[in-house]
């Protein structure tokens, strides 16, 4: 009787396992959404020219800058997320706001944070897009 016991245990308990082993397999085997595509945004980034996110200096004042512009962007609780991690690139002063926004109102707020924070507006380059 125990034997039988043991034998319906090991059973269920092997398949289990072997459910939990293949279930991941087969989910993403069947996953059929399309990837974002973002590669010309990438080509963009790879001009000389371009402000991109490992250019972000070190100094203290240009963190200092990064950082209080994006608490005043994640604090706005009525921006999207594409708008709460818009690329904030601080160089000697001037800040780069880069990435899709989902409205014209949030690129003017996010905008307005941003020249707030940094003084001025011509220390601020917007180069956001609009993405609905």
């Amino acid at each position: 009787m125990q034997l039988s016991q043991i034998t319906k245990t090991g059973i269920l308990a092997s398949g289990l396992l072997l459910s939990f082993w293949i279930g991941p397999v087969y989910a993403q085997a069947t996953d059929d959404t399309t990837k974002p595509d973002n590669t010309s945004v990438n080509k963009r980034d790879r001009n000389p020219g371009e402000a991109t996110a490992d250019q972000q200096k070190t100094n203290a004042a240009d963190r200092a800058l990064t950082a209080k512009i994006r608490k005043a962007v994640i604090a706005d609780k009525g921006l999207s997320t594409y708008a709460h991690n818009v690329k904030i690139i601080s160089q000697n002063g001037t800040v780069t706001l880069k990435g899709p926004v989902h409205s014209d109102d949030e690129v003017t707020s996010i905008m307005a944070k941003a020249t707030d924070v940094a003084g001025s507006p011509d220390k601020v380059v917007n180069q956001m897009s609009v993405k609905p």
